[in-house]
């Protein structure tokens, strides 16, 4: 089907230009714009503050406009904005580019699964929220070994290494909003792309199967409507499960956002080549495609998805615990803190994806689902602004205060999972309709 694999592209881009400051950084980026590590973190921030400003906004407009076209005018405005800060050169064009980075990608995401939601059956939910995370997952991976490729082209007309990295990797995001208008349809009720209004991308057998076994399956997919009543919002607000969720991916995401930024930083540290860094940061990040496809896999077909967020969540936990231990090795011992580097990769991003489709599940119609998945991002963006300051310049190499508090925010997150995991669980539920008889 069309839907995933236009989705993933886009989610690839997003996540190409959202996290090649990571690899820019090993360049001579920070001294080149002439600003500090604190500086550049508070740059990160005003990325997430612009996400989560304009998460909700974004996402009423997809609900009006339709996805084909809103999601198509998303992937090109951040695919520019990423190109343009090629030309920075003081902290403040840094700050301007960032933020606006941020108000042009916000709203992707959760747009992105909302999409997906009015796609496909609640039993296809995980497999499908993981596969469209695939693409998130595969720009992280890719994005380090791309930037170990294009960061060489340093001197090339007389430019440095991260100059070319963002002018490249926003010209492919441009071209890929491009395939996005030229392909992705809008809904059931309109299966045209946006550049090419009169072309039906799905011929009416295909749309008549597509949008009769999504009805069969979840009725109220069928009216959905073109603005969302406020009577939603507070619908989604009363909601207790949709906070939990929400605050399960607040502690979750934040640890994983700092960690991903120095990653290659961290590896340096160990002794290894600063080129080199980038491609050996890129190993966990692919070692967590297969392995986040197995967890959702074993999330919809055996119905376990209080047990995978909390699995999930433990064994990225374990990261933290391991490179708090690893990191004070001797370095002749690289190797062993590197592995700790790798655990923490393969595992931190899988809870988030399994947490989003345990929550559609708790949503009773596409108006308050369309709200969560713009909660939930919104959450994962509010942490990442915490998270971008997790890791300063006076804790390293070592980040012993930031491994300490990222063990801690999880530890918090587990026992989110337990709790909501156990309310709904069959052995709480039995006495609670006793009492109600």
């Amino acid at each position: 089907m069309i839907i995933i694999p236009l989705l993933i592209l886009g989610f690839f881009c997003l996540q190409l230009d959202r996290g090649n400051i990571a690899n820019a950084i090993t360049d001579t980026m920070l001294e080149d714009i002439n600003i500090s590590q604190f500086e550049f973190n508070i740059g990160q921030q005003l990325l997430s503050l612009g996400i989560v400003l304009f998460e909700i906004p974004s996402n009423m407009l997809l609900y009006r406009v339709g996805p084909g076209k809103w999601l198509t005018a998303q992937l090109f405005l951040f695919g520019l904005v990423s190109t343009f800060q090629a030309w920075q050169t003081s902290y403040t064009g840094y700050l301007i580019t960032r933020f606006l980075l941020g108000v042009t990608e916000s709203g992707y995401i959760p747009g992105g699964l909302w999409t997906l939601s009015t796609w496909y059956t609640k039993r296809e939910t995980a497999t499908r929220v993981m596969l469209f995370f695939f693409g998130n997952q595969l720009g992280q991976a890719s994005a380090k070994l791309i930037a170990y490729g294009i960061l060489h082209m340093r001197g090339v007309a007389g430019r440095p290494g991260w100059f070319w990295l963002f002018v490249i990797m926003g010209a492919f995001t441009m071209a890929s909003g491009v395939v996005l208008g030229l392909c992705l349809p809008d809904s059931f009720r309109n299966p045209h792309s946006a550049f090419l209004p009169r072309r039906q991308i799905f011929t009416e057998r295909e749309v008549y199967i597509l949008r009769t076994r999504v009805h069969l399956d979840d009725p109220d997919k069928e009216g959905v409507k073109e603005h969302i009543p406020r009577s939603a919002f507070v619908q989604a607000l009363k909601n207790w499960r949709l906070w939990i969720h929400v605050l399960i991916t607040f502690g979750n995401n934040g640890p994983f956002r700092g960690f991903d930024t120095y990653a290659p930083t961290i590896i340096k540290s160990f002794g290894f080549e600063g080129l080199q860094s980038n491609a050996l940061a890129a190993v966990g990040l692919f070692l967590q495609i297969p392995v986040s496809y197995l967890f959702s896999w074993v999330s919809d077909r055996f119905d376990k998805r209080g047990e995978t967020v909390t699995a999930a969540l433990s064994l990225h936990m374990l990261g933290y615990i391991l490179n708090r231990i690893f990191t004070e090795l001797p370095s002749r011992l690289r190797g062993v803190k590197y592995f700790g580097v790798v655990w923490t990769q393969t595992f931190a991003n899988m809870p988030h994806p399994l947490n989003i489709a345990w929550m559609s599940l708790a949503c009773r119609n596409p108006e308050e689902r369309s709200l969560a998945m713009a909660m939930i991002i919104m959450s994962a963006n509010t942490a990442a602004i915490y998270g971008a300051q997790l890791f300063q310049e006076d804790d390293k190499p070592l980040y012993r205060r930031a491994f300490a508090v990222n063990i801690g925010l999880i530890a918090i997150a587990v026992a989110l999972a337990l709790f909501r995991w156990g309310f709904d669980s069959p052995a709480a539920l039995l006495p609670r309709r006793r009492r109600r008889r």
